[in-house]
């Protein structure tokens, strides 16, 4: 384990893109994302005591937003509609035309993304976009191992089968790309 001496708050600084980057997978709404992130931070920040130095800060607080993000659940059933991903702004990047046939696969691949089950969602997140290993992952959710496993399995063949996009980044033969 890498001895990091900084205190809560100046991790979180530096872990907020990561932190908000899972809000955004969790909620689907930018604006709630920053809501979610916000009051994480608070959350952390007013309980850094209970932070276990010899343990990962990405976890604890992936952990922390999650349950955040499970109690607006819970609020929600009683409130009205929410804001789709699909609302969100446009990505920046330069024009051209590798840009824009990247823009559309990240978009088909968000997409898609947005299609899978949430405990398959969580799970993708986690492992192959905070890099997070399989034993830090099932301890952020509170499940076995090898349901992690099971879920990133599926997770991943369900988003190949979405895009036609496979690990590689290629197409596969026979695929338009498109999402039915």
């Amino acid at each position: 384990m890498i001895d990091d001496t900084r205190t809560v708050p100046q991790r979180l600084v530096a872990f907020l893109p990561n932190l908000r980057r899972f809000a955004i997978s969790l909620c689907r709404s930018p604006e709630l994302a920053d809501d979610l992130v916000q009051a994480a931070c608070e959350r952390a920040i007013r309980s850094a005591d209970s932070f276990a130095p010899e343990s990962r800060f990405d976890a604890w607080m992936f952990r922390i937003l999650r349950n955040l993000w499970i109690d607006h659940l819970r609020r929600a059933k009683t409130a009205g509609p929410h804001q789709d991903l699909d609302e969100a702004g446009d990505i920046p990047g330069p024009d051209g035309q590798i840009v824009s046939h990247a823009r559309l696969d990240l978009l088909e691949v968000t997409a898609a993304l947005m299609k899978l089950p949430e405990e398959q969602r969580e799970v993708l997140v986690l492992v192959c976009v905070e890099d997070l290993s399989y034993r830090e992952t099932a301890d952020v959710l509170s499940i076995p191992i090898g349901t992690v496993m099971s879920r990133l399995a599926r997770a991943r063949k369900n988003l190949v089968r979405l895009t036609g996009i496979n690990a590689g980044g290629e197409r596969s033969p026979g695929t338009k790309g498109g999402l039915a």
